[in-house]
């Protein structure tokens, strides 16, 4: 399930993960959050709280996040994963590669310093 983190700044999109997720579910529930916050600051800051094993990431919900920042290429600027896996903190560490915009992954016990960084303009 995904859940908005509606409590963020006006200015900071977010996301929490718990058990399983679909590619529909995830783009369903990301892309229009996307698209608003775009129209509303041109640019996107994004937190994703992931507290679900990878395994329960469908392949193409994975994949999607992939597309979905292809998509949105231009408009990163702070992108953080939130997990205690380090193995997909790891992994997620590669979009810092791909897309423009700063990137950190944090363990579950630091969102509240995640948070922080990624509110900070």
């Amino acid at each position: 399930m995904l859940t908005h983190l509606s409590y963020l700044p006006q200015h900071v999109l977010g996301l929490h993960a718990t058990g399983e997720i679909t590619n529909a579910e995830y783009e369903k529930a990301l892309e229009p959050l996307l698209d608003e916050h775009i129209k509303q600051h041109g640019k996107i800051n994004f937190i994703l709280v992931l507290e679900t094993n990878i395994k329960d990431f469908d392949a193409g919900a994975w994949c999607g996040n992939i597309g979905i920042g292809l998509k949105y290429f231009t408009k990163w600027n702070k992108f953080a994963i939130v997990t205690d896996k380090e193995g997909v903190r790891e992994f997620s560490h590669l979009f810092k590669y791909i897309l423009p915009g700063k990137y950190k992954g944090y363990p579950l016990n630091e969102l509240n310093e995640a948070v922080i960084w990624i509110a900070e303009k």
